[in-house]
């Protein structure tokens, strides 16, 4: 979209007018389209070309979880040390490199499961990195004020991506198949990397910085003195395990039950992104009604509701019609989960702590992943595909209700600011 469309159509104080922030967004469309191809095209090859058992599907989602618990933590310190923008630009372009060698080893026979855990593993070390430096790069571009706003058009941005993403992704594979179509992701990346080149921040890393191991244990004290980073961090770390329980399961239960063809997938994941796009355009709004720590918690309760209603689906259909809720209801409960999470722990954080705090939180709640995969994986093939669904839906509901029970969480009204706790060894720094 041009400069002068956004002029003409939005409003005056929208943060699509600032150019920074614009080449910022568009960047994150761009690489959201290339993610739906890898979404949907790694399980795809491992389920369909592959044949991989429901326990290999777990250890395939694992693998892209495990760099965050071995890495996050030194990750953080090294952050607060450098320049983000050049972390998050080499990420994309790390990613990029990593996603041909699916179709490379396809091409020359080379590819197998194994393979593919090696490939989730990069992606995964990489996103340990440059994800947690684009976290901190928007705080350079945006005010804290106005996070929960930027989060949600950032939400929109992927959610565009989820719409029509999906089902141009399932007619990719289609048509070229599963290991082929990552060429696509490759190349959107590399396009989304050459746009954040450009984005202009200023950011001087400080020259006198502690020694390693002090900073290292400085950053995982600030999260455990802050009531609200380690209340909300556990409650993202229960979902993260029912989400990657219920993830492992889903494409298995959409082509063994469902009988849904990689294009028939495809489409069904359109329901996503509508979800997401919905909830992004309402999630700013909902959380100056009612308060970023309900909207939060109210996420956690769509989520919980989508997994329990696939796991009642009928196999017919119907069945068909209830797995595209079920993604409409998941993304509109994640976006809401994370706009708001994002929001809240980048605005009570001291900026020479959000490298820290980033990789400490992210650490946190990616722990459970891996157990929540493997689980999940286990459930599928000793219970049947249903069962991984029923547990996720039924942790997830009662996550919601803990929730709800904590002030800490149910009394966010507004974002809270670097000051909001005193009893924190770091609520004055600035």
């Amino acid at each position: 979209m041009s400069a002068r469309f956004f002029r003409f159509s939005l409003s005056p104080t929208d943060l699509l007018r600032d150019a920074v922030y614009r080449r910022l967004w568009t960047s994150i469309l761009i690489s959201s389209f290339g993610g739906q191809v890898t979404m949907l095209a790694l399980p795809l090859t491992a389920a369909v070309l592959l044949h991989a058992a429901p326990i290999q599907m777990g250890f395939l989602t694992a693998m892209e979880t495990i760099p965050f618990v071995l890495f996050a933590l030194p990750t953080g310190v090294w952050l607060d040390r450098v320049r983000k923008l050049p972390v998050y630009v080499i990420g994309e372009l790390s990613v990029a490199c990593t996603v041909v060698t699916v179709p490379l080893a396809w091409w020359l026979g080379w590819l197998s499961i194994d393979w593919l855990y090696v490939v989730g593993f990069v992606i995964g070390a990489v996103n340990t990195t440059a994800g947690s430096a684009a976290q901190i790069v928007l705080t350079q571009i945006v005010p804290r004020t106005r996070l929960v706003e930027a989060h949600a058009k950032n939400a929109l941005a992927t959610s565009a991506a989820e719409v029509s993403g999906p089902g141009a992704a399932g007619a990719l594979i289609k048509i070229t198949g599963a290991p082929i179509a990552l060429l696509a992701d490759a190349l959107l990346l590399l396009i989304s990397a050459s746009i954040l080149r450009g984005v202009q921040v200023r950011e001087t890393p400080s020259k006198k910085n502690p020694p390693f191991w002090p900073a290292l244990r400085e950053g995982i004290a600030f999260v455990r003195g802050h009531k609200l980073l380690r209340t909300t961090a556990c409650c993202v770390g229960v979902w993260q395990m029912c989400s990657q329980a219920a993830a492992v399961v889903q494409i298995l239960f959409a082509t063994r039950r469902l009988g849904l063809s990689a294009r028939g997938v495809g489409l069904s994941y359109v329901a996503l992104g509508m979800g997401t796009v919905a909830a992004s355009a309402i999630g700013h709004r909902l959380a100056r009604r009612i308060g970023p720590g309900p909207t939060f918690v109210l996420g956690f309760g769509i989520c919980g509701a989508a997994w329990l209603l696939l796991a009642m689906a009928p196999v017919s259909a119907y069945g068909v019609v209830v797995y595209a809720m079920m993604l409409l209801m998941y993304g509109f409960g994640a976006v809401f989960i994370f706009i708001n999470f994002l929001s809240m722990r980048q605005s009570v954080t001291p900026t020479r702590m959000l490298g820290r705090m980033t990789s400490t939180m992210r650490w946190l709640i990616l722990l459970p992943a891996g157990p929540g995969a493997l689980l999940g994986g286990w459930l599928g093939e000793h219970f049947g595909l249903r069962s991984a669904l029923d547990f996720a839906g039924v942790t997830a509901l009662l996550l919601a209700l803990i929730a709800w029970r904590l002030p800490v969480i149910r009394s966010v009204k507004i974002l809270p600011s670097v000051h909001a706790e005193a009893v924190t060894p770091y609520a004055s720094d600035q």
